[in-house]
């Protein structure tokens, strides 16, 4: 599916993110010239050719306050990983828990939980309720906590911002 010059603007124009505001949908149209329906047709034609899978929220933890960000890890028997990781993705605590392969011997750990908070202590706090909860006290397990905290941003689509993206630092070659 080609795009047309209209369909890249939009792309582009959603870059960004959404506004924050009642219409987003409206908004953006506004800026790129399209009605609020127009915008809503040629998403949906965009989502069905396959050229934007879904909409995401990117939260910025540090700015809502939480500044302890930690990524627990347990090694847990592999029939239990799946189960244990689609009950502790609905905490309120975790914002995500997945399953990884194991990389024996250096790292034997199969669920991933990514856990923010107020400060370390509870984060830590969180943890040990988690493990205690759904019965991971005997498992092994590592706390992980960030000394960085990275630049957050959506996908980079459109010309311009490839373009702007493949100039900063460490994204030499950065593709869409």
């Amino acid at each position: 599916m080609g795009l047309s010059d209209r369909d890249q603007d939009l792309i582009a124009a959603l870059a960004e993110g959404l506004p924050t505001s009642p219409r987003p949908f409206d908004e953006i149209g506004r800026r790129v010239g399209l009605s609020e329906a127009e915008v809503i047709a040629r998403l949906e034609r965009l989502r069905d050719a396959g050229i934007i899978s879904r909409f995401g929220v990117i939260v910025r933890h540090h700015e809502l306050g939480y500044r302890a960000n930690a990524m627990a890890v347990w090694d847990v028997p592999d029939a239990l990983v799946d189960s244990l990781g689609k009950a502790m993705r609905c905490e309120p605590d975790v914002t995500l828990c997945y399953r990884r392969v194991r990389r024996p011997p250096v790292w034997p750990y199969n669920l991933f939980c990514m856990i923010h908070g107020r400060d370390r202590r509870a984060v830590s706090l969180t943890v040990r309720e988690l493990s205690r909860r759904y019965g991971l006290d005997d498992y092994p397990h590592e706390v992980l906590f960030s000394r960085r905290r990275f630049k957050q941003r959506g996908a980079a689509y459109g010309r311009d911002r490839l373009q702007d993206r493949r100039s900063e630092p460490g994204t030499e070659g950065a593709r869409p």
